[in-house]
Formats: structure tokens, sequence, C-alpha cells
């Protein structure tokens, strides 16, 4: 199967682009890498990225659900851009890898897009923030 071309201004790429892509905060620090991505199939959009961050070599590592809308990805440098402070991703509810919150909990879903100030889940889909 060919590999699908892209311009480099779109923002259309495959998701094994994005899974283990960097992701760095706004002064280009890294936090950690994209460990896989959420998606809603009923509604068609990727909800939250999941991160990795912490530990050393991959052990240790903790792993964070952040909504999508939190992301710029950056193309020219095949990294992502999470733009929050990395004390408020610190005190993020985390999870480990083999320990993964129901993320089909309308509850959890809520606080967890509240933690990075946006809207609840329900609303997020129109990119509402608060």
């Amino acid at each position: 199967m060919a590999e699908p071309r892209l311009a480099r201004s779109q923002h259309i790429v495959p998701a094994k682009i994005v899974i283990g892509s960097d992701v760095i905060d706004a002064n280009s620090d890294y936090l950690g890498a994209v460990e896989d991505l959420v998606v809603d199939a009923g509604a068609g959009r990727i909800v939250y990225a999941v991160l990795s961050f912490g530990g050393f070599v991959g052990i240790g590592d903790k792993c964070f659900a952040i909504p999508w809308s939190s992301f710029q990805f950056h193309l020219p440098e095949v990294c992502v851009v999470l733009n929050v402070d990395k004390k408020l991703l610190e005190s993020a509810p985390g999870f480990h890898r083999g320990d993964w919150p129901d993320m089909t909990d309308s509850t959890w879903g809520t606080s967890i897009h509240k933690h990075y100030g946006l809207a609840g889940y329900g609303e997020a889909a129109t990119g509402d923030r608060r």
C-alpha cells in the first residue's frame, strides 16, 4: 500500500506519524511523547492524545489523557506542541500503561477537559474554551 502524499501545509497526517511524536511546550522544552490516540468512533474524531511523561527510558512513565484540542501539530518538525504550564501537567490525573481509566465515563472525561481549562467533553466538539 502506498504512503499518502501530504502537502506540508495540510494538517491531515497518518496516526502513525503522530503516535511516538515528541511533545514540547511553547518554550520548546520536551514534555514527553504521544503514546496513543483515543478516538470517538461514533463522532469520528480524536478525543485524547495519551502523553507519556516522566520516568527514565520508558520506566516509571506515567500516562496522561490530554484533550486533542489542547495540542497543535507542527508538521515541519514532526512534533506536537502542548501549550500548558508544566505544573498543570504534573498535577493532572494520570494513569499507568497497564491500568487505563474508563475513557467512556463522561464524569471522568469532563474532569479531564476542565483540568486543562476546556469545556466538558460533550461541549468540546464546538471548540469552546472556558
